[in-house]
């Protein structure tokens, strides 16, 4: 298991991280799983035998209850606080008022409580604004944030399914009101959703901020049940939620080219979505979830498969974005190369 930054932080985390939606299994979350109390203890243990740090959650999962399950199996297993970096996310709805879902200063410090109290923690290690709030403004959920990292019950803050603009925002004002910067951006990445190389990916390198990467295997479309031609398998997520949204014949031939190069290696077709992400240089841990132990395995895995530059280039061309402007105006005009600052060039030489 190798281990990066997170973002522009001296925290190290691994490059897979354990992701708890199928933890509960209450209400829409019995779609991605319904994993137990017991189920969660292992799964939770094989991560941590294999090296990975990182476990991802959020106050919404089964209302509250993923993060109880995590909080009881950390401490059945007598796990060192410092030996394991936890995430949760704050924004969607926990109860049925008004003030109970948001990026409101008030939805904030009340939800940090409720999901310290349901993890056994003192501190949370990221604390993430889980989606975009287009009525409290930017400069309260920041103001909220650093509040929280000033009382130790935070120790680092990001956001997850916001747009570049919204981050540059978010960004511009932590600079100007001297408070805590965003570290890191969760966002839905895969084989068959490349939408955030427009402007996403762009932006996190120029700010260095880290990239967490959730449903790598797009909603399991892309972990080797299905296919073109192929009968949707009853009881699987797809059959029963068709989300997140694909291109369909597209997603097909990326299915087709992943497990030609599967079949090469000897392994599954979800190790190669996944293994493709673990070599994007700006991918900085990858949420995998699981119902089984052995699916874990099968993710964890990934880790092991080295892509080629000929595979790497096959996966590329078949997943590959349209053009979409400005980017292909951008491209077709590039700014010539100039000299250094202060050096002059004699134009007849």
């Amino acid at each position: 298991m190798k281990y990066k930054t997170l973002g522009n932080t001296g925290l190290f985390v691994s490059e897979l991280c354990l992701g708890t939606m199928t933890f509960g299994g209450k209400g829409l979350w019995s779609n991605m799983g319904n994993v137990q109390q017991g189920d969660a203890h292992a799964l939770i243990a094989r991560a941590l035998e294999h090296g990975i740090n990182f476990i991802d959650t959020a106050d919404i999962y089964s209302n509250g209850v993923s993060e109880e399950m995590i909080g009881q199996s950390l401490k059945n297993l007598g796990v060192r606080r410092e030996d394991v970096v936890i995430a949760t996310k704050v924004c969607g709805p926990m109860g049925p008022g008004p003030n109970e879902a948001g990026n409101s200063r008030a939805h904030i410090f009340d939800s940090i409580k409720a999901s310290l109290k349901r993890l056994q923690l003192d501190y949370i290690d990221l604390y993430q604004l889980h989606n975009f709030d287009d009525v409290t403004p930017i400069e309260e959920s920041l103001e909220a944030l650093d509040g929280l990292v000033r009382q130790g019950l935070v120790r680092y803050v990001g956001v997850s399914n916001w747009s570049a603009w919204q981050m540059a925002r978010a960004i511009g004002h932590s600079e100007r009101l001297n408070i805590v910067k965003i570290a890191t951006s969760q966002n839905y990445y895969t084989l068959a959703g490349r939408d955030i190389e427009r402007e996403i990916v762009p932006f996190l390198d120029a700010e260095k901020l880290g990239l967490l990467v959730w449903s790598p295997l797009a909603g399991g479309l892309l972990s080797g049940k299905f296919g073109r031609g192929r009968q949707v398998e009853e009881g699987s997520r797809r059959s029963t939620f068709d989300f997140p949204p694909v291109a369909m014949d597209r997603a097909y031939d990326i299915i087709e080219a992943m497990e030609r190069i599967g079949t090469k290696k000897g392994v599954s077709a979800a190790r190669i979505a996944l293994a493709w992400l673990l070599h994007q240089s700006r991918v900085t841990s990858v949420i995998i979830g699981a119902k089984t132990v052995n699916q874990l395995d099968d993710g964890i895995g990934s880790t092991e498969v080295a892509l080629n530059s000929d595979e790497m280039a096959e996966l590329d061309k078949v997943s590959r974005l349209p053009p979409e402007y400005p980017a292909w105006m951008q491209r077709s005009r590039q700014v010539p190369a100039r000299p250094p600052l202060g050096k002059i060039v004699d134009a007849a030489q």
